[in-house]
């Protein structure tokens, strides 16, 4: 089999040194299964949460030459780091008859492998959203003395170093404090000044640039920046955290009646940054399939005659003329499948999952990767550790400042390799019996209504969702059957939403004596922090 290698490296923790050790890896994987590698195609100092990736957009479009068979990857992460444009260019590649293999993940094919993956993403996302709430609780006792919480710093503000005895054995730990700066606190001043007095932004702008002075992130002002300066409450001492706000909380730099009147002003002169809008929640995207012309289907909206919006899912191929498929009401489809994947969760059957799980992780060797990670966050405290002892014989303002801005970034870092030791702790198999049944228990049991419930019962349970004109198809990742139910056209929804109904649902369980399950894998690791 043809093969071609893909890696890349994404901070500035990683170096030329990382592409050359997951080369080697994968050379060595390809070797012990007598795949040839044909290129490699690599991307430095670029991200897998997007696609601005040169390389790795070359190697798709190569992959309609059907010159090769397979994509070789260090580890999937290297791959994608988000749930759907990992299936989005899996199943791109799948059409052009490639597949994608891990040099380190080596998890088999068969419906065993499928579920093992499925059950373990979940497990990833749900102790990712532990520790991010762990880490919340110790913002948010931050949070009543009023330290320093990350994020940026505003220009006139600066911070400083407090020590407070609350560490294990007595042990000092260092938080930070906003404080004003002497020498930017005066351009906040003139800023506010000039627009309370008639200047308009443009003005202030203009005024601003022209004497070379600079945000405080060191760029030129311009009408956002400025704009997010005049609303900001930290000039008149609000400190504000999780939707609260403690008033004194900070040292002011702006007199209270100076700041609403410039508030005012601009509300009125129609210059309020717009809120952001709420966005829908789709959650059977990249698993919901148009079973006409095998398209996947897509969320879309629209407004009823009455002013209301209704949601749907619709098939690719429709838009691009190619298919007559219908839309399906959102809400119908997506409670029809989490009713059906709670049912799954049987107390038997999560007694199979769970014992299939530890079956195969027993089989399975410390993640070189963890090893890394946790190898990164001691360098990082002792990096922290020294950058601190230099503070304290440190009396240069400009140097101190960057001091803090170096060890702000360095707190940032360690709470980003915090969250990736907790995924990969989990999808590197280290989990007991006890936490796998404790897991789908809490699945099972979870409030159907519970968007993250829903969600997580959709990640885990279900492979794909397959919509015909007449009825639906579920295939799990736990068992050979799918259910098959009549969908109610769109224009019936549209005359039920007047009484909330829906037609009536005719339940048909039909049995397949076998169904081959395609390989597919949805990283779905939630870096969930404020």
């Amino acid at each position: 089999m043809n093969v071609v290698i893909y890696a890349r490296y994404s901070s500035h923790n990683q170096t030329e040194q990382s592409i050359e050790g997951q080369l080697s890896v994968c050379h060595d994987f390809a070797n012990k299964n007598n795949y040839t590698i044909i290129n490699e195609y690599i991307d430095r100092a670029t991200t897998g949460t997007n696609d601005n990736r040169e390389q790795f957009q070359k190697m798709i479009e190569d992959s309609s030459k059907k010159q090769f068979q397979g994509v070789l990857v260090y580890q999937l992460d290297r791959f994608a780091r988000n749930r759907y444009d990992s299936s989005h260019y899996k199943h791109k590649l799948k059409q052009n008859g490639v597949r994608v293999f891990s040099a380190k993940e080596n998890i088999s094919e068969d419906a065993s492998g499928i579920l093992m993956e499925s059950v373990l993403e979940g497990m990833a996302e749900y102790y990712s959203v532990e520790l991010s709430q762990k880490v919340k609780r110790g913002m948010q006792i931050n949070a009543t003395k009023c330290y320093y919480n990350g994020g940026s710093v505003p220009l006139g503000l600066k911070l400083v170093t407090v020590e407070e005895v609350n560490g294990p054995m007595g042990k000092k730990i260092c938080k930070k404090q906003f404080a004003i700066d002497e020498a930017t606190a005066p351009i906040v001043q003139k800023i506010f000044e000039m627009y309370s007095t008639g200047s308009t932004m443009a003005d202030i702008i203009r005024y601003l640039n022209e004497r070379q002075l600079k945000t405080s992130r060191g760029n030129e002002f311009n009408k956002n920046s400025l704009r997010k300066m005049l609303l900001n409450k930290k000039y008149i001492g609000i400190y504000s955290y999780d939707n609260k706000e403690v008033k004194g909380g900070i040292p002011s730099i702006i007199e209270e009646d100076l700041f609403y009147k410039v508030r005012e002003k601009m509300l009125k002169n129609k210059e309020a940054p717009q809120r952001a809008r709420a966005k829908t929640n789709y959650l059977l995207t990249t698993k919901l399939f148009c079973g006409n012309c095998k398209s996947m289907m897509v969320g879309y909206s629209g407004t009823s005659k009455t002013g209301k919006l209704h949601c749907y899912y619709g098939c690719k191929g429709t838009w691009q003329h190619k298919c007559n498929k219908k839309g399906v009401q959102k809400e119908y489809i997506e409670d029809f499948v989490v009713t059906h994947a709670k049912k799954i969760l049987t107390d038997e059957k999560i007694n199979e999952i769970a014992n299939i799980i530890i079956e195969v992780a027993k089989k399975e060797k410390n993640s070189i990767r963890l090893k890394e990670l946790q190898k990164q966050l001691r360098a990082n405290e002792k990096q922290k550790v020294n950058l601190f002892d230099s503070l304290k014989v440190c009396d240069m303002n400009d140097v101190r400042k960057s001091i803090f801005e170096e060890i702000s970034k360095m707190e940032q870092q360690k709470k980003l390799l915090e969250e990736q030791i907790a995924v990969e702790k989990a999808s590197s198999y280290n989990v007991t019996l006890s936490q796998i049944k404790f897991f789908l228990r809490n699945l099972a049991n979870g409030n159907s209504d519970d968007i993250k419930n829903r969600q997580m019962l959709i990640n885990v349970l279900v492979y794909k969702v397959v919509i015909y004109e007449k009825s639906i198809t579920i295939v799990f990742t736990t068992q050979d059957k799918y259910y098959e139910e009549r969908i109610p056209t769109i224009s019936e929804m549209e005359s039920s939403f007047v009484g909330n109904l829906f037609p009536p649902i005719n339940k048909k369980p039909i049995n397949y004596e076998r169904f081959f399950i395609f390989f597919i894998k949805s990283l779905a690791y939630y870096f969930i922090l404020c």
